[in-house]
């Protein structure tokens, strides 16, 4: 145990990533769950991921503007086949979805196959590094979440489907190369689980409530013990969750 970790310049930065992914992630999130394609994130973030992947294996510098245009062309196209598949095909657009995340997981392993270095990579888009995310990161993210969050509550009523995955697509290529695909589908579907059952009055600020102290108590917690932080603020999400569905019941 280690409490000298508890510093805001370590664990400052590390917050306000999560913050900046909850801020989009909770009311997209309790969208998806009300849509009943509770996996869309996961196809479209490791879409997002495999479109980092490509530019990586292209030799691009990483973090540089061509890995972030190759992660939201990535994305947006992921975004338009779905679309294209739920106008289709909805009666099985989650079986869909399911062979889509299974085909773009596949592809970035094979893209990494011959990489010295593919299995830290690997580990770091699905895990994340949320304790090393640099301010460098955080600017641009917060620009794009202040856009998608214009346009969502101006506009969330009238986006219909391509405009709703458009943005979702969007949300999630910022998210997903701050904190990782886990935490990318953790931070959506588990606050919308956790306040499903209280009144619709209610569900964001409590989404934004649980996120928010999950993400707080597991980087702490993993600063203080030397565990993995995406690891422990997964569990933290799940634990408030359910504390939360217990409180809105009384038990």
């Amino acid at each position: 145990m280690n409490l000298d970790t508890l510093s805001p310049g370590i664990l400052g930065p590390a917050l306000l990533a999560g913050l900046l992914v909850l801020a989009t992630h909770v009311p997209l999130g309790q969208q998806v769950l009300r849509r009943g394609i509770v996996f869309i994130d996961l196809a479209v973030a490791q879409i997002a991921a495999l479109g980092v992947m490509t530019a990586d294996f292209m030799g691009w510098e990483p973090q540089g503007w061509a890995v972030q245009a190759a992660a939201i062309s990535a994305a947006l196209v992921g975004a338009l086949l779905l679309t294209w598949t739920e106008k289709r095909w909805q009666e099985v657009q989650e079986a869909l979805i399911g062979a889509i995340f299974v085909l773009a997981a596949s592809t970035g392993i094979l893209l990494l196959a011959n990489n010295p270095h593919g299995g830290e990579h690997l580990k770091d888009l699905l895990a994340g590094q949320i304790l090393w995310v640099s301010e460098s990161q955080l600017l641009p993210a917060a620009f794009l979440t202040a856009l998608i969050l214009g346009v969502w509550f101006k506009l969330g009523g009238q986006l219909g489907r391509l405009g709703f995955y458009g943005l979702f697509a969007l949300a999630v290529t910022a998210s997903v190369q701050l904190v990782g695909v886990y935490l990318v589908f953790s931070s959506l579907i588990m606050p919308a689980l956790a306040v499903r059952n209280w009144p619709e009055s209610r569900r964001l600020a409590g989404g934004y409530a649980v996120g928010a102290l999950a993400y707080a108590a597991g980087l702490a917690l993993s600063a203080v013990f030397d565990l993995p932080s995406g690891a422990v603020i997964v569990w933290c999400l799940a634990i408030l969750g359910i504390l939360a569905n217990l409180r809105r019941f009384g038990l």
